[in-house]
C-alpha cells in the first residue's frame, strides 16, 4: 500500500485509501459514532460495505495496519481496531465492533542531548494523540511539533490475553504478518489447561491452524502440477505460493509444543494422549498426511505409561498408519512388549515394499525357516541371496537347521539351472565345505526335497 495524502488533524470527517486487488478501501466518514467503509472500485463506482461502530464520541483519526482499521480517538487517548475480516458477510453492509478492547499507544520517549559541556539530558515522553498529529496512509504518524515520524505497529503478544475466545483469537492472529510464535504461544496456552471442556477448544485451533495448513499444500500442489505441465502454461497461470508465518506445519507443531508438552510431569497422561490423537484427528480431516514422528511420539507416549493395551487397539485399528519407521520403532520394544515384534512384522507385510526388511528382522531373531518361508510366499526365494541365508543358518549352531536351508538352496539351483552346486558368484564356497565336514562328500552330491 503506498502512502495516501495526509489526514487533517483530528477532524470528525476523513477520508483515507487502501489499495487492495483491483478495489480501494475507503473509510469514507468519520463521524461522532461510526465510521463508514466504501469500496470504490477502477470505473469508479462506491459501494457502501462496512460500518464501524466506534461507541463514542470526539475527534478521530485513522491508520491501515496489518490489514487493520485503527481509528484513534483523541480525547480519550485510545485507540479502536477492527478487523473486519473476522466475521464472514452476511448481507451488503456489515457492522463490526472493535475486535479488542480500546488501548492506548505504547509510549515513547523522545532522547535528548546538550551540548559537551552540559551533562545528557534524560529523554523526554512524547505527547500521545497530540492535536498537532498528522495521520498519512498507511501506517505513518507524523507529530509536526516534536518534528518526529512515526509508522505504526500492532504488537501481538498482548491479543492474547485480551481476545478470551480461542477460535476467534486464532482467526485474529492467523491474518497477521508476525504471527507464528504468537500462535504457538497460543497452543502452548490451551494445552494448559485440563478442565473439562477444555478439550473442544484444543480441537478447534488445531482445527483452524491446519485448514490453512492444507490451503498452503494445496497451493503448492496446485503449482507444482502447473509447473510439471509446461512452462509456457504453467508459469503464465499462476505464481508460486508464498509461505506466510500463518502455515503452522506439522514440524512446528513437534518441534515447538507436541514433544514439550509430552515430557510434562504436571500433566494427566490421559490428557497428553488426548491432545496427540486430536491433533492427529486434525490432520486427517483435511486430509493432511501425518508424519511419521508424531506416530513415534504417541507410542513414546504409551510405552512410557505402560499403556501396551492402548497402543496394541491403536495399531490393531490402524489408528496409527503403517509406515517402515513406525514398524522399526515397535521392534525397538520388543524387549519391553514382546507382542511388539509380531505387531511389527504384521505392519511391515501390510506395507508390501518392505519384504527385504522383514527378512533381515526375521533372520536377526534367527528365524531362518520362517524367513525361509515368507520369502518362498511373496515369490522372492529364486533371487534371494543363499549366503545371508546359510551364514543366518550357520550361526545358530543347529546343524540341522544348516542341513535344511542347504538343501533348499541346491533344490533352487538344481531348477533354475540343472546343478545343485553354487555359482562362484554367489561366495558360497565356505559354506559347502562346512556341509562337508558335517555330513559328508557323498550327502553333498545327493540334493533332497524340502
Amino acid at each position: 500500500m503506498s502512502p495516501g495524502p495526509g489526514l487533517e488533524p483530528w477532524t470528525a470527517a476523513s477520508t483515507t485509501a487502501a489499495t487492495a486487488h483491483d478495489r480501494t478501501l475507503n473509510p469514507y466518514t468519520i463521524s461522532a459514532a461510526l465510521c463508514v467503509v466504501l469500496l470504490s472500485f477502477r470505473e469508479g463506482a462506491c459501494k457502501k460495505s462496512h460500518i464501524l461502530k466506534l461507541n463514542t464520541t470526539g475527534k478521530f483519526a485513522l491508520n491501515i495496519v496489518d490489514n487493520l482499521v485503527v481509528v484513534h480517538h483523541q480525547s480519550s487517548q485510545t485507540s479502536l481496531i477492527f478487523d473486519i475480516k473476522l466475521q464472514e458477510p452476511d448481507c451488503a453492509v456489515n457492522t463490526h465492533q472493535p475486535v479488542l478492547p480500546a488501548r492506548s499507544i505504547h509510549p515513547y520517549r523522545i532522547p535528548l542531548s546538550g551540548p559537551a559541556a552540559v551533562p545528557t539530558q534524560p529523554p523526554v515522553p512524547c505527547q500521545l494523540y497530540s492535536s498537532s498529529w498528522s495521520v498519512f496512509q498507511p501506517d505513518i504518524i507524523i507529530s509536526a511539533s516534536e518534528g518526529y515520524l512515526w509508522y505504526l505497529q500492532v504488537k501481538l503478544p498482548p491479543t492474547v490475553h485480551l481476545l478470551q475466545d480461542k477460535g476467534k483469537l486464532m482467526d485474529f492472529l492467523l491474518r497477521r504478518r508476525d504471527c507464528k510464535m504468537v500462535i504457538i504461544s497460543v497452543c502452548s496456552q490451551v494445552l494448559d489447561c485440563q478442565e473439562k471442556g477444555s478439550l473442544p477448544v484444543v480441537a478447534t485451533v488445531f482445527d483452524k491452524l491446519n485448514q490453512v495448513y492444507k490451503e498452503y499444500l494445496e497451493a503448492e500442489q496446485s503449482y507444482t502440477a502447473a509447473m510439471e505441465s509446461g512452462p509456457s502454461r504453467g508459469a503464465a497461470a499462476q505464481k508460486r505460493p508464498v509461505r506466510t508465518q500463518a502455515v503452522i506445519d506439522q514440524s512446528d507443531m513437534y518441534t515447538h509444543v507436541l514433544s514439550s508438552f509430552t515430557e510434562r510431569k504436571d500433566v494427566s497422561h490421559k490428557f497428553i494422549i488426548a491432545v496427540l490423537m486430536e491433533y492427529i484427528r486434525s490432520l486427517n480431516q483435511y486430509q493432511i498426511t501425518v508424519q511419521h514422528y508424531l506416530y513415534e511420539l504417541v507410542i513414546k507416549t504409551l510405552v512410557q505409561n505402560n499403556l501396551f493395551y492402548m497402543l496394541h487397539q491403536f495399531l490393531q485399528y490402524h489408528v496409527l498408519s503403517d509406515s517402515k519407521p513406525l514398524a522399526c520403532l515397535l521392534l525397538s520394544l520388543e524387549s519391553t512388549y514382546p507382542p511388539a515384534h509380531q505387531l511389527s512384522l504384521d505392519m511391515l507385510k501390510r506395507l508390501s515394499t518392505a519384504n527385504d526388511e522383514i527378512v533381515e528382522v526375521l533372520l536377526s531373531k534367527q528365524q531362518v525357516l520362517g524367513a525361509l518361508r515368507f520369502i518362498r510366499s511373496v515369490g522372492g526365494h529364486d533371487n534371494v541371496s543363499a549366503r545371508k541365508f546359510l551364514d543366518a543358518a550357520r550361526q545358530t549352531g543347529d546343524q540341522m537347521l544348516f542341513y535344511t536351508v542347504f538343501r533348499s538352496f541346491q533344490q533352487r539351483n538344481q531348477r533354475l539351472r540343472g546343478n545343485p552346486s553354487f555359482n562362484p558368484g554367489e561366495h558360497c564356497e565356505e559354506h559347502v565345505v562346512h556341509f562337508k565336514q558335517l555330513f559328508g562328500e557323498q550327502a553333498l552330491m545327493k540334493p533332497s526335497t524340502v
